[in-house]
């Protein structure tokens, strides 16, 4: 386990080298990756959005690609296109963006709905199917995608099944004041993505992949997961709950924060403060939840509050 654990560390580490104090987000964002999952950074602009995701993907040796989504982008650019070879007399078919390991899937929000459904059969199934043929996209495979919340002009929110098939949704926030200082003089020469090296190998992420699903998780934590996302399902304020993708996605998540502090074992603690980066995009508030301003967050937070830990755990 130890192993492993130093593995993803390791990859924390090196994204310290452009990220300063932002040790809480790279460490979902490794978690994610470890768990096989998608992640969506959700912030203003200019903290280091696209940064952050950049570093990771640099971390790691892995294929990758950026698509900047705008609004004339079509689904064919994301899933790919078949066209006729004069020469074989054959449809031969060409890869779209999303055929790497990891996809940087900037500012998804900017795109239009036809392009963003592209995106639902790739995020859960990692397969594209075109003309009628299915392809699958390399492994591992995740996709980390950013998107401006203050900012409406020219957006079109993401739908409750595209939102539901993220397994992470997370905030960068401003950095401190000696934290943006020390990002001054880091960027005064050149940017320290440029020289940011792989520390781990694909071989490497695919057995850490698998060592996450072998930690061990008590029945009781099991019916504890799904005892929050029925909660969610039932509180007053919330109109859509959480689907069982999310009571996985949280099982999983757990998995990999146990194995990130060196346990083979999942500890209540585990889900608990997981519960908000996990469950709180996938919920949909009723309107007088929204005039009162109740936040997915805080309701979230009150369910977990509220719900009974399990005790006696074997």
């Amino acid at each position: 386990m130890k192993e492993k654990n130093s593995i993803m560390r390791r990859i924390v580490e090196n994204m310290s080298r452009v990220i300063i104090g932002k040790e809480g987000p790279a460490k979902l964002m490794v978690m994610a990756l470890a768990s096989s999952g998608h992640i969506l950074i959700e912030d203003v602009p200019g903290i280091g959005k696209t940064t952050m995701a950049n570093s990771m993907a640099k971390s790691v040796g892995l294929s990758f690609n950026r698509i900047q989504f705008t609004p004339d982008i079509l689904p064919s650019d994301i899933t790919g296109f078949t066209i006729f070879n004069q020469k074989t007399g054959e449809f031969e078919y060409r890869s779209g963006n999303v055929m790497s390991n990891v996809i940087l899937a900037d500012e998804i929000n900017r795109t239009s709905p036809k392009t963003q459904a592209s995106m639902l059969e790739v995020m859960e199934e990692r397969q594209v199917t075109v003309d009628g043929k299915t392809y699958s996209v390399p492994n591992p495979f995740m996709v980390i995608a950013t998107q401006n919340p203050v900012e409406y002009m020219g957006t079109y929110p993401l739908p409750e099944a595209q939102m539901d098939r993220f397994m992470m949704r997370i905030s960068v926030g401003y950095p401190s004041h000696t934290e943006e200082v020390d990002i001054l003089y880091r960027f005064q020469e050149s940017n320290p993505l440029n020289n940011l090296e792989p520390v781990v190998t694909r071989e490497e992420l695919l057995e850490l992949q698998q060592q996450v699903r072998q930690v061990r998780v008590d029945q009781s934590l099991a019916g504890y997961i799904v005892d929050l996302t029925t909660a969610t399902r039932r509180h007053e304020h919330v109109m859509l709950g959480c689907s069982p993708r999310a009571s996985l996605s949280l099982f999983r998540a757990s998995q990999a924060a146990a194995l990130y502090d060196g346990r083979d074992y999942v500890l209540p603690e585990d889900i608990r403060d997981l519960a908000v980066p996990v469950l709180s995009h996938r919920l949909v508030l009723k309107q007088e939840a929204k005039i009162k301003r109740i936040t997915n967050e805080s309701i979230i937070l009150d369910i977990v509050e509220r719900q009974k830990i399990p005790v006696g755990i074997k």
